[in-house]
């Protein structure tokens, strides 16, 4: 007896219960309800089919895609690594002949070292 005190005191325990009375107020009833009842169910059912249709549809497009995307990615990789090579080849060139060299942290300059 406990338990069922405390079930009725649980708020969702009372909602669920209100939902259970509801529904069992709104059966269908005689032909009409029945037949509304069954189309809903096909509706519900034909709408799953078309779903996992498309979804299979757009799974076998995307496999098919594939390779086309990964060779465009491909070429389009090869052309930054053309651009970042161009561009370490010509900075490096320029700051050869001031002396300058970049490091981590920032450029700095090689002084000569004064001899005695």
């Amino acid at each position: 007896m406990p338990q069922m005190n405390r079930e009725q005191r649980n708020a969702a325990w009372q909602a669920a219960h209100q939902w259970r009375a509801r529904a069992a107020q709104t059966q269908p009833t005689g032909l009409v309800g029945s037949l509304k009842l069954l189309l809903t169910w096909l509706a519900f059912g034909v709408l799953m089919i078309v779903g996992v249709v498309l979804g299979l549809f757009f799974l076998l497009v995307g496999w098919a895609m594939m390779p086309f995307v990964r060779h465009k990615m491909k070429k389009r990789m090869e052309q930054m690594r053309a651009d970042q090579a161009q561009d370490i080849g010509g900075s490096y060139a320029g700051k050869e002949s001031t002396g300058q060299r970049d490091a981590l942290e920032g450029s700095y300059e090689v002084k000569d070292e004064p001899r005695h």
